[in-house]
């Protein structure tokens, strides 16, 4: 799919290698809280990440009463790593050209294993992480190399935040830092660099899903990223990786709810930051834990958000009924992402009312009506938004899908339970906090 349309918005890249064209510099995802790829902001209602194309099939083949809890698919664009003139570090977008692809791709079956680089072979397109997926990050060859990718004003330069965001976690050395950026985030994007800078000795083109930015909507987005199921391998790990993905399950609520912590980060009205929490913090976590985290991410710092618990519980519910119709279909290591507004117009109505009722303590003088102590809350007109959405299809399978031959009865019920579980937590809290 081309989406040349699509190629004038954003900024363009200054070294654009393939003529005639002008490439979209991509931008770290400063919202990305969870995962292992680095998602890449493409425009403002846009992001991407590396292809897996049995991710991009899935999401072509989508049954349409799912795409309400799945990010849009957009098509696929071609990356390219270029270093500029003062030997920084770029990601630029072009328009994904599939006769072009199709063209390298049977040249490069042709070609000899320890060929030598040619023109064309730096344009042979080829997917990041397909099959090295759960690959730790590559270091470069060149020690020098590494260290200015580290140091590099590109990555600081291009991802920007008027909130600081800060990291909860102990086991981070950017604990105790306000930085502009989710720190994860950061992680993420300076492993694909370093995957990207080891292998471009042989390729210079990359696909990449382009997909919606679920957060555009929201103008303090508070995003919690929540590893569905009791199973997380797909059919096809070997032995080894479906015993490590089944201790990591027996060893966290995945096994006990159906459900973990994988990454959030929750505006805070008293501070003006966000407060950030990360996947190695939900491993380790106990159901009582569980329930501490769900109950930190819906507090804003001044109250707990109790106007969100039927919006969320509503969007949950009607996931649920929806996956317990789509028989044989398995979502192993998918995740599930619950969003709201850290400051939408109930928490300035909020922040207002407390104003009035400090002045009132100390001015007897005003009227009445700001005299009042009946009640310190507003009553919203309407319920805040809200947004439920299933991501990451790696491991994905159906019936039928790409001739998987391993096909499974019924709805995936380790997903189902995990719903179940996060849907009776939220009443409880909901019932404890009326």
């Amino acid at each position: 799919m081309c989406v040349c349309q699509t190629m004038e918005v954003g900024k363009y890249g200054k070294n654009a290698s393939r003529a005639g064209e002008r490439g979209v510099l991509l931008e770290p995802f400063i919202h990305q809280v969870g995962g292992h790829s680095s998602m890449m902001r493409y425009d403002d209602h846009t992001v991407c990440k590396p292809l897996i194309s049995r991710e991009q099939r899935f999401y072509e083949s989508l049954p349409p009463e799912m795409k309400e809890f799945t990010p849009e698919y957009k098509g696929v664009v071609s990356v390219c790593f270029e270093g500029d003139s003062d030997g920084y570090i770029n990601l630029v977008a072009y328009p994904y050209m599939e006769s072009e692809a199709l063209e390298q791709d049977d040249m490069a079956e042709r070609d000899q294993p320890r060929r030598k680089h040619s023109r064309r072979s730096f344009h042979r397109s080829s997917s990041v992480g397909e099959h090295k997926e759960e690959r730790p990050s590559l270091a470069s060859d060149n020690p020098e190399s590494s260290i200015q990718e580290t140091k590099s004003p590109k990555v600081e330069l291009h991802i920007h935040s008027d909130v600081p965001f800060q990291m909860l976690d102990g086991n981070s050395s950017l604990s105790s830092e306000k930085i502009s950026y989710n720190p994860w985030s950061l992680r993420c994007h300076k492993q694909q660099l370093s995957r990207m800078r080891s292998e471009s000795k042989d390729r210079k083109l990359y696909k990449f899903l382009l997909l919606e930015n679920v957060v555009h909507h929201f103008r303090f987005p508070c995003v919690l990223d929540l590893k569905m199921g009791t199973r997380q391998h797909g059919d096809d790990a070997s032995e080894e990786k479906a015993a490590r993905q089944m201790k990591k399950c027996e060893q966290s609520t995945s096994a006990t709810l159906g459900v973990r912590v994988c990454g959030m980060q929750v505006y805070q009205l008293d501070t003006g930051h966000y407060l950030c929490r990360n996947k190695y913090y939900g491993r380790g976590l106990s159901i009582e834990g569980f329930r501490n985290a769900l109950y930190q991410y819906l507090h804003n710092g001044l109250e707990l958000r109790k106007d969100l618990f039927e919006p969320i519980l509503a969007k949950l519910q009607s996931l649920k009924a929806v996956l317990e119709r789509q028989a044989s279909y398995r979502f192993y290591s998918s995740s599930l992402l619950i969003i709201y507004d850290g400051k939408d117009n109930r928490a300035g109505m909020f922040m207002e009312r407390r104003a009035e009722m400090r002045l009132k303590r100390v001015d007897t003088s005003l009227p009445e009506s700001l005299q009042d102590d009946s009640s310190t809350e507003p009553s919203p007109s309407a319920l805040p938004k809200v947004d439920v959405r299933m991501i990451d299809f790696a491991h994905s399978t159906f019936k039928g899908f790409r001739d998987d031959p391993t096909v499974h009865d019924g709805p995936d019920m380790g997903y189902v339970f995990g719903l179940e579980s996060l849907i009776n937590i939220m009443e409880q809290m909901r019932e404890e906090n009326q």
